[in-house]
């Protein structure tokens, strides 16, 4: 465990490099999503009884925090198929799971950062919530558990062109299907039990409750907590795996 913090230090320090155009570029969705969804739909839009941006904002943090955590998969990636840091990782006196944890740290701390943006934008919007430690622990459990199923995937592409197939068919999905928008009481039941299942389902509620000041279920916070466990062993052993 002790190489981990070489691992997680060498991210940052890229982050740093790029961190005038990384927050740039996190800024633009949450401005036009606050745009048309807030002012061009109108603020007499509710749901359940509440205005849209305060359904929209939580939903936007959990979208966000799942891309941006997830986003180190492609950091990983340009690192095996480009760079050839990852070799040096291997050949390097560093376990499997110092690796996993500085990268799994890394995606959180970029995740966090993106969360940091929309939550300002949202209060240069108006919306006012309450961002209160269940608010928090809920954001932290899903940016652990992207940031480890980043890891995890990343290890099992071939390519780095095939990073796109991780985005379209796990991450865009996930981001559209999962309450971040709209309930998904308005699904159908079938899709409903499907969607019921992805861990970001469970994040945007857990995040939402908590954020409307109410008291959210433990079962977001368990479900959080176990798939994030489970991606973390993963992405062990697949490192592990890899190094052999």
């Amino acid at each position: 465990m002790r190489g981990f913090w070489a691992v997680f230090y060498r991210e940052i320090l890229i982050y740093r490099r790029r961190l005038v155009r990384m927050l740039a570029s996190m800024s633009v969705s949450p401005v036009l999503y606050m745009v048309a969804f807030v002012y061009a739909m109108g603020h007499e839009l509710t749901i359940n009884g509440r205005p849209y941006a305060d359904f929209l904002v939580p939903g936007l943090v959990a979208m966000s925090a799942m891309i941006q955590s997830f986003s180190i998969a492609g950091e990983i990636n340009i690192s095996r198929f480009y760079w050839y840091t990852f070799e040096e990782f291997q050949a390097a006196p560093l376990s499997a799971l110092a690796y996993v944890v500085g990268e799994v740290m890394a995606g959180m701390v970029k995740a966090v950062a993106g969360v940091g943006i929309i939550l300002t934008i949202s209060a240069l919007f108006g919306v006012a919530l309450s961002y209160n430690p269940l608010f928090w622990l809920a954001l932290v459990l899903e940016c652990f558990t992207f940031a480890s199923l980043a890891v995890c995937l990343a290890m099992l592409v071939r390519s780095h062109a095939d990073q796109g197939l991780l985005i379209n068919f796990v991450i865009t999905p996930m981001a559209f299907l999962s309450g971040t928008f709209f309930p998904v009481e308005r699904f159908p039941d079938w899709v409903q039990k499907v969607v019921g299942i992805i861990p970001l389902t469970h994040a945007s509620n857990a995040l939402r409750l908590a954020s409307y000041g109410l008291m959210p279920p433990m079962t977001p916070y368990l479900v959080l907590t176990c798939s994030g466990a489970l991606f973390f062993i993963l992405a062990w052993l697949f490192v592990t795996q890899a190094r052999d």
